[in-house]
């Protein structure tokens, strides 16, 4: 799986407001339940792969027998993104620049001074740079 923000960086996304509309592709956590490092994706389909004694097959599934049915979308946390985190900013978006050890997101608010982000991955520099972008 894709490196992905931590759970950290998305409760803090998630504290300053930054709504979510559930949908095919998202990423998310059920965090406080002993599955903080499992991260799951919002289908449509299930798709498994199984290794028969005939061979691996891979099984197209409607459901998956679990014991959590379902779970409140509050009692989850949304890991937003690349591309959701940039659409997020909105024209606060300036660029974003690779530097040595990882990545800085430049944002700006009309004719205020340039802000930088920086984080070791892109996804995590934007997370940085949205959140004084929803404090205003």
């Amino acid at each position: 799986m894709n490196r992905v923000i931590t759970l950290e960086l998305a409760q803090r996304l998630q504290r300053a407001g930054l709504s979510w509309e559930p949908a095919p592709g998202d990423r998310f956590v059920v965090p406080n339940r002993d599955m903080d490092d499992d991260v799951f994706v919002v289908s449509d389909m299930v798709v498994d792969v199984h290794d028969l004694p005939s061979g691996r097959v891979i099984g197209f599934n409607g459901t998956v027998e679990w014991a959590l049915d379902s779970i409140s979308a509050t009692d989850v946390v949304w890991l937003p993104r690349e591309e959701q985190l940039r659409g997020a900013l909105g024209t606060a978006f300036v660029r974003l620049e690779a530097v040595a050890l990882g990545w800085v997101v430049v944002i700006a608010d009309g004719d205020a001074d340039e802000e930088r982000h920086v984080d070791v991955d892109a996804e995590r520099a934007y997370a940085r740079a949205l959140l004084p972008v929803l404090a205003r």
